[in-house]
């Protein structure tokens, strides 16, 4: 992994972001948004600021941002959010999570599938722009 900022994944990361914000204030109410979409996108968004600021292995970082997802839906199974003494309602309680879900852990996977196959989609319109 080597350090190096990417503006065009920055600014991606913060679109993402602001998706993410306007998910959880303005749609809170649509449940297949906040419940399923926003898990989806979440991994998306860390792919993007991983890349923000470092070059490295799509296939590795994807993997690594799943088990990283699942590690923390199994922790809101043991609600480590409030053995850390995080408030109900505060930023940290609603980032870490409160409540176990094995379809948040599909939507997780789903997301990575989708930047999975939108690096390989990249990777091979690369490989076909090379000269011969």
């Amino acid at each position: 992994m080597k350090f190096k900022i990417n503006l065009k994944y920055f600014l991606l990361t913060t679109l993402i972001f602001l998706v993410e914000v306007l998910i959880a204030t303005v749609l809170k109410d649509q449940f297949f948004i906040r419940a399923y979409l926003g898990d989806v996108i979440v991994v998306i968004l860390l792919y993007t600021l991983v890349k923000s600021f470092f070059v490295t292995n799509d296939t590795k970082l994807i993997l690594g941002i799943f088990a990283f997802s699942c590690l923390i839906e199994f922790a809101q199974f043991f609600n480590i959010a409030e053995k850390l003494g995080f408030q109900p309602g505060s930023l940290m309680y609603i980032i870490v999570g409160n409540s176990f879900s094995w379809i948040d852990i599909v939507c997780y996977g789903v997301g990575c599938l989708i930047i999975y196959l939108l690096t390989k989609i990249k990777s091979n319109h690369k490989k076909s722009k090379k000269p011969v």
